[in-house]
């Protein structure tokens, strides 16, 4: 007998006769004599609906509010579930996540999960029933509702997984798995059939859309192999475990990109002690998060200081920069919003050299120049001109055949 948890976001369950679908191929897999355990999202756009609500209300709601309110989209779907699987001759019982009791701390809209009380979820599955569990939400202490944040069910479900030792955790979404990049930037874009937790924490840092980093931290940490899969379409997905050394690794395993991102240069800065602390700490005392950075000193004992954020944050950063250069009596201050970060990822640059040569060299081919770079042990970044952003990623995809099958390695 096999333990499974299924997790189903709000595309998967948005209409009655979703839930209905999701109720069969559940009861497939509780017919087959394994347990099931379902996390279940609210319907799609119903957290819009309820946030929007609450808009009307008060402009900035109270976050303890917020929690108790975003919470009962999921009462809904796992309700409705319940039913679904009740109503199919499968039996079935629904939990909240205080029923559960999934303990988290106190901080609302964005909570941790810090214990599970796995205790009645395995007495409904020894006594033959699946465990409809509401994912996102939780419960502190002092007894108040709490909310994991975006990406909080995918969480919810790897720790019912980690918690009840399942054998998997699959992540049913409106893809068939995880890709070597997105196909609809790269029509030959192909499906994996595994990939590891580090090269799947790169690509979801990176701008991969499928799996929230969250999870794959926590599946990561607590070993809980990850099934990726489509809710409208049959397929093994993309399975998300550790390396095994003895199967050849693709020097790539994916490209991510993120066009969300703004570079800002301060050119002529004195080069003394603290000065990268005198831009970057009014930066961070504004709550901007700080992804690439590159400083470079010149012969004048000035250096330039250049770093990327968030697009939603760089009118912001831009203001403290020039503040930042009257202050510190620097030469300037430029700015770029129109850029893109491409990044290749792959276990395979570990035992593997000239991958950055080859990757500088298919971009040059193409005349796109590199503003900027980055790289780590299994990523390397660049940024170049957004309108270079479907090229670059069809040349990268190209040079390093990620639309070619892994040859089987003999056993």
């Amino acid at each position: 007998m096999a333990v499974y948890v299924y997790k189903f976001g709000g595309t998967s369950i948005g209409s009655v006769e979703r839930i209905q679908a999701v109720a069969e191929k559940v009861k497939l897999t509780h017919d087959q004599g394994d347990q099931v355990v379902v996390v279940v999202s609210a319907m799609s756009g119903e957290t819009n609906r309820l946030t929007d609500l609450a808009t009307q209300i008060q402009n900035k709601p109270v976050s303890r509010e917020m929690d108790v309110l975003l919470s009962t989209g999921e009462q809904v779907t796992v309700a409705l579930l319940s039913m679904a699987l009740n109503e199919l001759g499968c039996p079935a019982c629904s939990y909240t996540g205080s029923q559960v009791r999934i303990e988290t701390d106190s901080t609302h809209t964005k909570a941790r999960i810090k214990r599970i009380d796995d205790a009645k979820i395995h007495a409904d599955l020894n006594a033959g029933k699946v465990v409809v569990v509401a994912g996102f939400q939780g419960v502190d202490e002092h007894g108040n509702i709490t909310t994991l944040g975006r990406g909080g069910s995918d969480t919810t479900a790897v720790a019912l997984a980690a918690v009840l030792k399942a054998d998997e955790c699959h992540i049913y979404t409106d893809v068939d798995g995880v890709y070597t990049t997105d196909p609809r930037v790269e029509p030959k874009a192909r499906r994996l059939d595994k990939i590891t937790f580090e090269e799947m924490l790169e690509m979801s840092s990176l701008g991969s859309k499928i799996l929230q980093i969250r999870s794959v931290e926590f599946a990561g940490k607590y070993n809980v192999a990850l099934r990726v899969l489509s809710s409208f379409s049959e397929g093994r997905g993309t399975l998300i475990t550790y390396e095994e050394p003895a199967v050849e690794q693709a020097l790539i395993s994916g490209i991510a990109f993120n066009k969300d991102e703004a570079k800002l240069t301060i050119t002529g800065v004195p080069d003394i002690p603290g000065a990268a602390s005198k831009i970057l700490g009014p930066v961070a005392d504004a709550n901007i998060e700080v992804d690439m950075i590159i400083q470079n000193i010149a012969d004048d004992a000035t250096t330039d200081f250049t770093f990327t954020v968030h697009r939603n944050d760089f009118e912001a950063a831009k203001s403290i920069l020039t503040g930042a250069c009257k202050e510190l009596g620097a030469r300037a201050v430029t700015t770029d919003n129109s850029i893109v970060k491409i990044s290749i990822v792959g276990v395979g640059m570990r035992s593997h050299a000239g991958i950055a040569c080859k990757m500088f060299k298919a971009l040059a081919d193409e005349m796109i120049n590199i503003k900027m770079i980055s790289t780590s042990e299994i990523k390397i970044s660049v940024v170049v001109e957004e309108k270079y952003l479907e090229l670059a990623v069809r040349t990268l995809h190209a040079a390093f055949e990620l639309d070619q099958e892994l040859p089987e390695v003999a056993g």
